[in-house]
This record gives structure tokens, sequence and C-alpha cells, in this order.
């Protein structure tokens, strides 16, 4: 499960980002001034940072200069286009204005985790047990036996599988593989998943996605 720093000292705004992101599968942090936002950094990794820049203590400016190998997406109600210059040659992966759409920063956010895990320290290799899928080369294997899967099938796989120990629904599956594969719609999910399934099966004798009755779909848990 990929985790979120959300680095604002607005009450109501961090509640919101903590809720939305949790509902999408990730796990969230909080730090509501500068000086704590350092201080959660230097006992926690996370993948990503959410960063206002009107903070108590340090300035949001301050905070990214001290952020390294973590992008952040700088959360503002500036709307001078130098300003927005300013942040990204000082290191900000991204920058949204306030008042945001809260699909625009999912998206967003979906894209900086991904650019990330390819560009960054974090390997591309996922793997459950006998299953591993290589995100770099596009790769799906099982016990060394490859096996061939559409986009739509690759990228919920992975979805899955960066989320082991998730409940993922219908909707989050459907907003979280849209960047990659557009054309998904609610309607044609059930049969890329049964498509999946029967694919890993094949290879594997064993389910490794389980529904979920009324909510969605998981990896099962290994036995």
């Amino acid at each position: 499960m990929k985790t979120i720093a959300i680095i604002d000292d607005d009450i109501y705004i961090g509640n919101m980002l903590e809720e939305l992101l949790c509902a999408n599968g990730y796990r969230a942090l909080r730090a509501y001034s500068g000086t704590e936002a350092l201080y959660l950094l230097e006992r926690e990794q996370p993948d990503l940072i959410l960063l206002d820049l009107m903070l108590p203590g340090l300035s949001g400016e301050e905070v990214l200069k001290k952020i390294q190998d973590v992008p952040v997406i700088v959360l503002s109600a500036k709307v001078d286009v130098q300003d927005k210059v300013q942040l990204l040659l000082n290191g900000a992966a991204d920058y949204i204005t306030k008042p945001f759409d809260t699909s625009e920063l999912l998206a967003r956010i979906t894209v900086q985790l991904r650019h990330h895990d390819t560009n960054g320290k974090a390997s591309s290799s996922l793997r459950v047990g006998s299953l591993i899928l290589d995100d770099a080369q596009r790769n799906v294997a099982i016990d060394n036996q490859p096996i061939h899967l559409t986009p739509t099938e690759f990228s919920i796989l992975k979805l899955l599988m960066q989320n082991p120990s998730q409940v993922l629904t219908k909707a989050v599956i459907l907003e979280r593989i849209s960047l990659d594969t557009p054309d998904c719609t609610e309607h044609s999910l059930k049969q890329h998943i049964s498509n999946l399934r029967r694919k890993l099966r094949e290879i594997s004798g064993k389910d490794y996605i389980e529904s979920v009755w009324g909510i969605g779909f998981k990896l099962a848990d290994e036995s």
C-alpha cells in the first residue's frame, strides 16, 4: 500500500484529503506545520507528499527545499504563474491550485507514483508468492512461466498486487487504471477480471483473485 503524507494546517482540507486517499487504497499521514512535517519525515518515508505552502512555523517553500527522493505535489491557492514556475524549479513534481477537483488530484497522484516507481529508487517488480509482475518490462510470470495479458488485465493485476491486503471497489479500480486503460468501463471490468483470473488459474491451478460480494475484488490470501 502506498503512503501519502498530507502537510496542511487546514483541518477541514486535511480531513477531506485523508478520507479521499484512504477510500482509494492509500495510507495517509498528517502534519499540520512545517516543523511537524520535518519531524514526520525523519520517522516516516512516504511515497508521495501533498504540501500546502501557507504553513505555521516553516513555510511550505522551506519544507520543499529539505525534501529529497520523494515526489511532492504542491497544493496552494497561489495562482501566479511565476510562483508555480519557481516551485517546480525548486523541486516540486507538480502544482495544483486550490480549490481543486478530487478526480484530477487522484489522477496526478497516480502519474507521480507511477513515474517515481519507474525512475526512482523503488523497484518495478512486484511479487506475491510465485506470481511476479515486472512493471518496467511489462511481464507477468508464475513459476517462471510467462503469462500474456492485455494492457487492461495487466493494469488490474498490478493494482491488486500493489494493495495485497485491500478490497478494491469497482469504482476505485476504474479510477486508478483510467490513465493506462481509459476504455475500460464498469460493464467490461467484470469480464476483464474473469479473463485475468482464468489465465492465472491455467498456469498455477489456483485462484489469485477473490471476489468480495457487494464490495469488489482483492488478491486471495496465500495458503
